[in-house]
Parts: structure tokens; sequence; C-alpha cells
């Protein structure tokens, strides 16, 4: 790996070098959607039994969100200390690639309640610490012209998880040390490229003063949250949901059909958010495509809500997921265009990554609250209303998008 120089260079940045930063970031969402969609679940179960399991996860999610929040930021803040200097970002996404590592033999080793909650801690501490630089870089490397279409290829992160999941359970790989080592050698397939390649800073001018970008940057903080809420809950449990459709089926039933259907879900939205990104980088607008995607996502889950069989609530699910892929995508690269200072962009983007997180405090509690095993009616349709207004709210921002 070679050390970054900090040099600020202005310019377009190729086509492949955009796609090597979303293969990195795809390896970040490789490195949390498999454990946390598939394979905790399935675990809590195996701990807490089929009447304890949504206690004993939204316990153990809570106390991840929190550890990720002051994580997020912290390693943000760390790289930029680290950029400032001289040294780049990369030397910490290094040190979370190790942390991933113990993360996850540590959570293949955890067989009670308070050991699969440290393991998980241990875990989000790991996965930031590789997201956060990684995050980072993209707002540094590559120009506010191209954000669109960059933050398009993100979207390539939960098509990309998903099928590694199914890949997995395709393989017939068995056990949880064995699919969690190989879930960690996707993951260092799509970090390690971009972490050999030299750092370029992009040259960096603020289309508006900072006051009236942090007024903005507010504003999208809180539509992106809003919108986060559902894609938390889902994230997290998906597979009770599914569940819940098939009430006499145990839960592990549904891992295999539930792995396909987000693999397709995730990779149906990649071509539409990057096209629909590369055209608000033309027109220089994004707020109708977020407030039509946000749409979009509350249309599904409005459907997951009403949906009474297996095949309808997948319907729904694809849909939901395309309109949210499209926001997420084409949201990120607003958001870093809003950002006041390239040189606190690590600490920045730390916050901004609290939509994630706060949401996986909010939305277990609201799943808690709403939801029974056998019906996730009710906070389907509260995320529904959450989505929409979160789409909605984005006209508030004056910045010209």
């Amino acid at each position: 790996m070679t050390a970054s120089t900090g040099t600020t260079h202005g310019g377009r940045r190729s086509i492949g070098f955009i796609l090597l930063v979303a293969l990195a970031n795809a390896g970040g969402v490789i490195a949390f959607l498999p454990l946390l969609s598939l394979l905790l679940p399935v675990k809590v179960a195996a701990i807490a039994g089929e009447d304890g399991r949504i206690g004993l996860f939204t316990a153990t999610v809570i106390a991840g969100a929190l550890t990720a929040s002051v994580s997020n930021i912290a390693f943000g803040w760390a790289s930029d200390r680290a950029r400032a200097t001289g040294k780049g970002r990369r030397p910490w996404a290094l040190l979370g690639l190790m942390l991933l590592a113990l993360s996850f033999a540590a959570v293949a080793l955890a067989s009670t309640a308070t050991g699969i909650i440290l393991a998980i801690i241990l875990f989000q501490i790991a996965v930031n610490a590789l997201l956060s630089p990684l995050f980072a870089i993209m707002a540094d490397e590559v120009p506010g012209d191209q954000m669109g279409v960059a933050g398009g290829l993100i979207a390539l992160g939960s098509p990309l998880a998903s099928a590694v999941a199914a890949l997995m359970i395709a393989l017939g790989i068995a056990g949880e040390g064995p699919r969690l080592a190989f879930v960690f050698a996707a993951v260092l397939l799509c970090v390690l490229p971009l972490l050999r390649v030299r750092s370029r800073i992009t040259a960096s001018t603020l289309p508006a003063p900072a006051r009236l970008l942090g007024r903005d940057l507010a504003i999208a903080w809180t539509a992106r949250l809003l919108v986060q809420v559902a894609g938390t809950v889902l994230g997290l449990y998906l597979l009770y949901y599914f569940a819940s459709i098939e009430p006499d089926a145990p839960t592990s039933k549904h891992i295999g059909p539930i792995g396909q259907l987000m693999t397709v879900a995730y990779l149906l939205p990649l071509p539409v958010a990057v096209l629909l990104g590369r055209w608000s980088d033309r027109i220089g607008r994004r707020k109708p495509f977020l407030v039509a995607a946000a749409t979009i996502a509350a249309l599904g889950l409005i459907g997951m809500g009403l949906a009474r069989d297996w095949n309808a609530a997948a319907i729904a699910f694809a849909l939901y997921a395309l309109g949210s892929a499209v926001f997420l995508s084409i949201h990120s690269g607003f958001a870093m265009q809003l950002l006041p200072s390239p040189q606190h962009r690590g600490r920045d983007l730390g916050l901004i990554n609290l939509t994630n997180t706060l949401p996986a405090l909010a939305g277990p509690l609201l799943t808690w609250l709403l939801a029974t095993p056998r019906d996730f009616g009710a906070v389907m349709l509260v995320l529904a209303v959450l989505t929409l207004l979160g789409g909605l709210l984005v006209l508030g921002i004056r910045q010209q998008g």
C-alpha cells in the first residue's frame, strides 16, 4: 500500500477509479449485511429461542448501534488527522480489516446472550473503523460533478453483499466459523485494490457559503435519517418479517429464499441508480430524483404491510428496495457536496453516518413496540410514513439540486 502525499489535483477521475471506490464501499457492506441480516438472527434465535428472539436481537443491535455512532465519528476524526499529516486515510481502513477478523471470530465463539452482545460491540467498532475512512476517501478523491455516478455505483454494495450471502448458502458452507471466514475473504477482495492505489485529493470549491451549506446539510441529514429507519428495520428484521408471513415454519428455513430475494431485489436497482445518478450529474439537479425515489420506497412498504402471502411480500420488498437504493445512492453524493470543510470530511461524514446508526436505535425500538413474531403490518405502515416525509423534506434544501 502506497502512502498518501495529500497532494491536491483538479480534473475528473477515471471510471476505473470510481469503480474501485464503489467496490471498496461494497466490501464494507459485505462486512455487515450477511451477518446482521441472515447469520445473526439465526444465532440469536438459537440462543434465546423463538419466543425470546426479538427481545435479545433488539438488545444486541441497540448495543451495536450505540457503539457504531461513537466509533464512526471517532475513526473519521482520526482519519482526518492522518490526512492532515500526510499519512492518508488508507491505514485506518487496513486497521478496520484486522479488527473485523477478530470480531468475526468473537461472533462465531459467542454462546450466551452477554457473549453475543459483546461480540457485536466489537464487530461494530471494526466495521466502522473500515467504513469511515472508505467513505471519506470517496469525498476526498471524487470530484463533485462525478458524485452522481459515484453515488449510483455505491448501490453496488447491497446486491454484491446479498450475492455473497447467496453464494455462501449455495456452496453449502456450514457452521458459523466457515461462513464468516467466507464473508471476510470477500471483504478483502473488494477493499484491498483501493488501498493499493495512491491517494489523489481533488480540488475543492464551495458552491455556497458555509452557513448555507450547514443549514442544507442539516435538512439533508434529517431526510436521510427518516428514510434510513425503514432500511434499518428491514436490514435487521427481514428474516423475522418473512417468518411472520409463514409463522409455522422454523426461522432457519427462510435463509436460502431470503438470500436469493435480497440478491435480486438489491441488484435490480443498480443500473437504475447509476443511470439516474448520471442524469442528475448532467442536469445538476438531485431533489426531483430523491422525492420520486422516496415515494416509490414508501409504496413498497405499504405493500409489505398489507401482504398476506410470501410472493406479494417479496414483490413489495423489491419495490421498496428499488426506491430506497436510488434515494440513498443519489443522496450520498448530494450530501458530500454540502460538506462545509474539506479538512473535516471524515468527522462530518461520521456525523452524517448517524443517519445510519440512530435508526438502528429507533428502528428496533419501533419494531419491539409495534411488531410481534406473527405480525409486522403496523410497523411497515409507520415506516412508509417516515420514508415519505424524508423524501418531501429535501424540497426544503435551498442549494441548487
